[in-house]
């Protein structure tokens, strides 16, 4: 395993993170701890979940992901070797059923860390990120900005503060940001070199051979600035390991189970992107996912690698993929496909 330092900090986080989104939905708890135990093996020291998780989000399973860690701290007593990451939901309507309504208030945030704390059954959380932006911006795949009135949004110095507070008790380490912009990104640094609140550490966004937005703005800040993207979606809801290119899907994926809510790599543009490069590993006799994976572990501006797997089989191919250095040849023909997909330069 390869390891990385988290933004300005002292921890030495893995390359490749374990996502856990599907623990709760997709996966039981027994294949959980059975995920867990494998991916410490391989030298993984960096979990990731969220208070939200599993996903896709609903009242009654929210929550499960968190509970099934804690449960597999408790009865190993390895805390200590786990670099833990959660999440706070912002605000949406497809989550008010989590306190009525999330949002980044002093009340919600507190809340919000005393519960997964519980569920987690561990006294601190060793980064704690914002799901999503409070105010109203551009995230989740959104296009076409357009200013809107904003007066109802918690700012981002109040938030900040309320998260200094909680930093103090010794309930969290350290703070990341997720599905942030470049002009978000700065405003939390420079609002923590300016008010002498706490430093961002990370940028837990969307990175994938379909989608590489993030390379526009925010990598050279991530660069920069230490702030070191945590990259998901690595395989594009596991579409660029290219087994939904027959019509036969996998009974437990994703996208056999919860089509309609992950309907974004499934265009004919990417799916004609994600053919060619299913073409580029196999004439290179690579596995796809493994090449996905291997492009974004070779990124100077990552941090690490988040996976998520339901299978066993797909667990130990992704941690695998940081044995992968792809050749200059495959790096080329990827970038080929990419300007071939993308739209023009101005």
């Amino acid at each position: 395993m390869k390891y990385k330092k988290l933004g300005k900090t002292e921890l030495e986080v893995s390359l490749i993170c374990l996502g856990t989104m599907t623990w709760g939905r997709q996966n039981t708890e027994t294949e959980a701890h059975t995920q867990m135990n494998y991916a410490i093996g391989q030298g993984v020291n960096f979990f990731d979940t969220a208070e939200m998780y599993p996903i896709p989000p609903n009242q009654r399973t929210q929550g499960l992901t968190e509970t099934y860690i804690g449960n597999w701290f408790a009865k190993n007593n390895n805390r200590s070797k786990i670099i833990l990451a959660t999440k706070v939901t912002g605000p949406g309507a497809f989550v008010q059923y989590i306190r009525n309504g999330p949002r980044f208030t002093k009340e919600h945030i507190q809340s919000a860390v005393d519960e997964s704390l519980r569920r987690l059954r561990t006294d601190y959380i060793d980064l704690y990120q914002l799901h999503w932006p409070e105010r109203k911006t551009n995230f989740f795949g959104q296009l076409g900005y357009t200013p809107l009135q904003d007066n109802d949004s918690i700012p981002i110095e109040e938030t900040l503060e309320i998260l200094d507070s909680i930093v103090d008790t010794g309930k969290i380490r350290y703070l990341g940001i997720s599905n942030e912009t470049p002009w978000g990104t700065m405003e939390y640094l420079r609002l923590s070199e300016q008010t002498d609140l706490p430093r961002i550490q990370s940028i837990q966004n969307p990175y994938n051979l379909l989608n590489r937005t993030f390379e526009v703005g925010l990598s050279e800040i991530s660069y920069r600035e230490k702030v070191g993207l945590l990259a998901y979606s690595p395989l594009a809801f596991g579409t660029l390991s290219g087994k939904y290119l027959t019509n036969e899907k996998p009974k437990r994926a994703r996208l056999s189970l919860f089509g309609r809510h992950y309907g974004r790599y499934s265009t004919p543009q990417a799916v004609r992107a994600t053919e060619e490069y299913v073409k580029i590993a196999n004439r290179h006799g690579i596995d796809p996912a493994q090449m996905a994976l291997a492009f974004i572990n070779e990124q100077g501006f990552v941090t690490s690698n988040i996976i998520g797997a339901t299978t066993m089989k797909q667990l130990k191919s992704n941690i695998s993929s940081v044995e992968l250095n792809l050749t200059t040849e495959i790096q080329e023909e990827i970038d080929s496909i990419h300007e071939q997909n993308s739209n023009p330069s101005p």
